[in-house]
């Protein structure tokens, strides 16, 4: 395993001290101790959304909550059982989430995309609707979104202090203890779903499904599986199987439960949760199946897509179906009996445009600014990141031929978690980059960072060492040999930059790796107000191919937030 030098450690300790001294950080820190105190009621009216969101983040280290997440991890069944508590202490009760006629989704590959192509079709039937996802790319507001639109600064704001007030309120009454980061934002997003009155909810699962926060939903109208595959797995289980019977928990009694087409054994376990919960579950045909004039056209690049736009017709149509009885509440539960092919149908033309005009940003997103084009990406599974290379190679080619001269390939990279980084490496060696470039989940290393995007629970040491691992992995994927030690390439004193050979760098920040990566030649990352980092002269020498270069073409993925870190810079829409 490479090791950091001592020097590193304490130049990258430097850093951090530097970078905690920014007014975000402080604002925390006060905040912190400002709503110690349960008697702090008034002052919520007056704080506007920076605070609110640093405020959120303090929940991200809140010490009761980690010694209740340990508590729990024997006793899963205890996660439903807090939740509920801190629903009915924010002021909410269970039943009244059967008024949100909720869908809810789970899966670990393309959820999200089958809840934005689900949502977008029911917005365009002239429904009001919220959806609730995550993680965020760039502000948090993005989770909670209402007719297809992140909630205002303004209407965030508002909610998160009459919530946070309520817990606070109420926290000396149970041991102190207040709710966990995402389920706080899941209780956020139920109340203000509730007090909006949208016409329905579509619901993105956290993580796995039967212990999973959103889970306490009693009665959804429709519940959906995607693809499945291995993550997360000290807590869902190290097989696909273990994390099947995980997903398969969001099947309630009588409520229609689609699938896409699984490998045999967890669809299996699908169906075995199925009948033991006393649902039915169908399985989604595949899109060309449909009865449609031509083929249907989606809005989200990527073959995968298919199978989440199949879903999401599928999920859709049943929600409709419901909506359109005479009295929806008197309708027949939908027992188990088998698993069975889902219905094909036509699609309707609020269907068909809906499909047409879903955008997910971060997933299978091209982005060109000039000379360089940026193709972004989240996949941080194996079977993700098969389907990212996938795309990549389709798209590239005619963009290379656009070009009209040489293009050079970059590679940006960073996991995080438990993930297995040298298997979706070794994935990406086929795309032949010309450059591997590596840096953690950090927007900016020295400038003033965006509190949306802080993560307490990962040290920067900790990050920076990932990011050296994955290096390495890359330089022995390629047949590289290792020199004997590493090289500071940030001159002038600045930490944070190693390299091991010519085609593979480190970098501090997500910022620092796109300023070298488009030299200059981006003029969104030329704007006068972002830092520029300077380098040694040896290693701005080695960006030469890319000064020279006609075109220049980024591959980001590996990490959802690796991806929102760097939207946040390449585009500034995002950040208003």
């Amino acid at each position: 395993m490479l090791r950091l030098s001592r020097v590193l450690l304490e130049r990258l300790r430097a850093c951090t001290e530097a970078s905690a001294r920014n007014r975000h950080w402080r604002k925390i820190a006060e905040l912190s101790v400002k709503f110690s105190s349960t008697k702090a009621a008034p002052r919520f009216r007056r704080m506007d959304y920076q605070d609110a969101v640093c405020t959120l983040n303090t929940l991200q280290t809140n010490a009761s909550a980690l010694e209740q997440v340990k508590r729990e991890r024997g006793h899963p069944q205890l996660q439903l059982q807090a939740m509920r508590g801190f629903l009915q202490r924010a002021g909410l009760k269970v039943e009244e989430l059967d008024r949100l006629n909720i869908i809810h989704v789970t899966g670990t590959k393309g959820k999200g995309s089958t809840c934005a192509f689900t949502e977008q079709i029911l917005r365009n039937y002239g429904f009001r609707t919220g959806f609730y996802s995550s993680p965020h790319l760039v502000q948090v507001r993005e989770r909670i979104r209402i007719n297809g639109q992140p909630i205002g600064k303004e209407l965030f704001t508002k909610y998160f202090w009459q919530v946070y007030r309520r817990l606070e309120e109420t926290k000396e009454a149970h041991g102190g203890s207040m709710p966990a980061y995402f389920r706080f934002l899941t209780i956020l997003a139920f109340n203000v779903f509730l007090q909006e009155k949208v016409d329905l909810a579509v619901i993105e699962v956290g993580i796995g499904g039967a212990y999973d926060c959103t889970n306490i939903i009693r009665r959804p109208w429709v519940c959906g599986i995607s693809s499945l595959g291995i993550d997360h797995t000290s807590i869902l289980g190290d097989t696909i199987e273990k994390i099947a019977w995980q997903k398969g928990g969001i099947f309630k009694l009588g409520v229609p439960a689609f699938t896409v087409k699984q490998p045999v054994g967890p669809m299996k376990v699908l169906q075995e949760r199925a009948e033991e919960i006393g649902c039915s579950l169908s399985v989604c045909p595949d899109l060309e199946e449909y009865e449609s004039e031509g083929s249907l056209r989606l809005g989200l690049a990527g073959h995968h897509q298919r199978r989440n736009a199949s879903l999401a017709l599928q999920l859709s149509h049943t929600w409709l179906q419901r909506h359109f009885l005479t009295d929806p509440a008197s309708s027949s539960p939908v027992e188990f009996s088998g698993v069975s092919p889902a219905p094909v149908f036509q699609p309707s033309p609020a269907m068909i445009k809906g499909l047409a005009e879903t955008e997910w940003p971060g997933r299978n997103q091209t982005l060109k600014h000039g000379p360089v084009t940026y193709f972004l990406d989240g996949a941080h599974t194996t079977r993700s990141m098969l389907a990212c290379v996938r795309w990549f190679n389709e798209v590239t080619p005619q963009h290379e031929r656009n070009a009209g001269g040489s293009v050079v390939r970059v590679l940006l990279f960073n996991a995080t978690g438990e993930r297995d980084c040298a298997a979706m490496l070794k994935l990406l060696v086929s795309c032949h980059f010309d450059f591997a470039v590596f840096c953690p989940n950090i927007t900016e290393a020295i400038a003033t960072c965006n509190a949306d995007q802080q993560n307490f629970n990962v040290s920067v040491e900790n990050m920076l060492t990932r990011c050296l691992d994955n290096q390495q992995s890359w330089r022995v994927l390629n047949g590289q040999e290792e020199k004997p030690e590493a090289e500071l390439l940030i001159g002038g004193g600045l930490p944070l930059v190693a390299e091991r050979h010519s085609d593979t760098l480190v970098f501090p920040c997500i910022l620092s790796a796109l300023q070298w990566i488009s030299q200059g030649r981006d003029s969104v990352l030329s704007n006068p107000n972002k830092c520029i980092i300077p380098l040694k002269p040896s290693i701005n020498a080695k960006a030469a191919p890319l000064r020279e270069a006609v075109s220049i073409h980024v591959l980001i993925t590996g990490s959802l937030h690796l991806v929102g870190g760097a939207l946040k810079h390449l585009d500034p829409a995002l950040n208003s």
